[in-house]
């Protein structure tokens, strides 16, 4: 897709309080590492990651959403009647229906004529709801619209780690696919997508594609479909394959943006990646051929926040002054499935809100 008039007037961010440090949830992995002697710091040194935040225990992914939502809103200055869309776009949800952005909408007070629904797409969902909203604007269906979504890594942790203590079977080979899990950390992010015309000097999404290689969507997957505050889910994830076949993924899905674009990777500026760990950061940017010094990152301090995670690096990259209006910017979305949603940029003006949680 190309986009002409479409621009990211706005981010919304909120950053968990609580944070969990990998040396934390090691030590509530005693039983675990004693049985099996693994040393420990090893879940830091394999990751690169040293801490994630959690929300309070029973909180909802919509509370989080609307405090982004709002602070999206109060970014980019848009007059809420003028948003026709708002979608929801995180693995995390309230209930299985209605849709989680049923209470979104309502609490940020936006009009009875907007289209209101959940998108889910693994660690895309948030991308995805942005091309959609591009789409829609590009169609003349509406003016604007917000995409949020909210990951709560509390539940997926809490479960994992009481699974591995007590399976008294496992093995150090055996232990392995449930490794991923412990690396997901939680936050939230919306971003205020609108016709250039509103907010001129904004970013615009001008270059977007999508690149599906479904034929591994069996690499990483959750128990069978719970939602909500309580769930216990439990996640199996053959990495060293996930990250083979991502990467391959990914390097296709980069060869298709940069022809769409016209534009070669030398001249690429700043890009931002999904937040895994730093062995899939190094092997994915080796093989695209970037440099990892124009990358920007916050998977040490946030972990993996799944549909989140790339968009709250843009709006890291912004605050920490990485990210700057002129620069030619690559954000390469891939996400279990596999799938690879992929947008190209001049970067603008896009301001940051929201609570940081001391984070910056």
């Amino acid at each position: 897709m190309r986009f002409d008039d479409v621009v990211v007037a706005g981010i919304g961010v909120t950053i968990p309080a609580e944070v969990w440090s990998s040396d934390e949830i090691e030590r509530r992995l005693s039983p675990l590492y004693s049985r099996l002697r693994l040393p420990e710091g090893r879940l830091a040194l394999m990751s690169g990651i040293d801490q994630r935040r959690v929300w309070p225990a029973g909180e909802m992914p919509s509370g989080p959403s609307v405090r982004s939502g709002r602070s999206a809103i109060e970014a980019a200055g848009v007059d809420r009647d003028r948003i026709g869309a708002l979608i929801h776009a995180s693995v995390c949800r309230d209930f299985l229906e209605p849709a989680t952005a049923s209470r979104v909408h309502h609490e940020l007070g936006l009009a009875r004529d907007c289209w209101v629904y959940d998108v889910s797409n693994a660690c895309l969902g948030v991308l995805n709801g942005a091309v959609q909203i591009a789409g829609m604007i590009a169609a003349g269906m509406i003016e604007s619209g917000v995409v949020v979504g909210t990951e709560n890594s509390r539940p997926l942790l809490e479960a994992t780690i009481d699974s591995l203590n007590a399976d008294e079977s496992l093995t150090r080979k055996s232990v392995k696919p449930a490794f991923a899990s412990l690396t997901i950390g939680s936050g939230s992010c919306a971003w205020l997508v609108c016709r250039r015309e509103l907010r001129p000097d904004a970013t615009p999404i001008q270059f977007a594609i999508a690149e599906a290689n479904t034929a591994f969507h069996d690499l990483c997957r959750s128990n069978q479909d719970t939602a909500g505050a309580d769930m216990r889910p439990l996640m199996d994830t053959d990495s060293e394959a996930l990250m083979a076949e991502g990467i391959s993924t990914g390097v296709s899905a980069l060869d298709r943006l940069v022809a769409e674009s016209g534009w070669r990777r030398e001249t690429f500026t700043r890009t931002v990646c999904h937040q895994v760990g730093t062995r899939h950061r190094a092997a994915m940017l080796a093989a695209m051929g970037l440099d990892p010094a124009t990358d920007s990152i916050t998977y040490p301090v946030l972990g993996n926040t799944g549909s989140v995670a790339l968009p709250l690096s843009v709006a890291a990259a912004i605050e920490r002054g990485e990210l700057s209006a002129g620069d030619r910017t690559a954000l390469l979305g891939i996400g279990s499935g596999i799938n690879s949603v992929m947008i190209a940029s001049e970067w603008g003006q896009t301001p940051v809100c929201g609570d940081w949680a001391g984070l910056l």
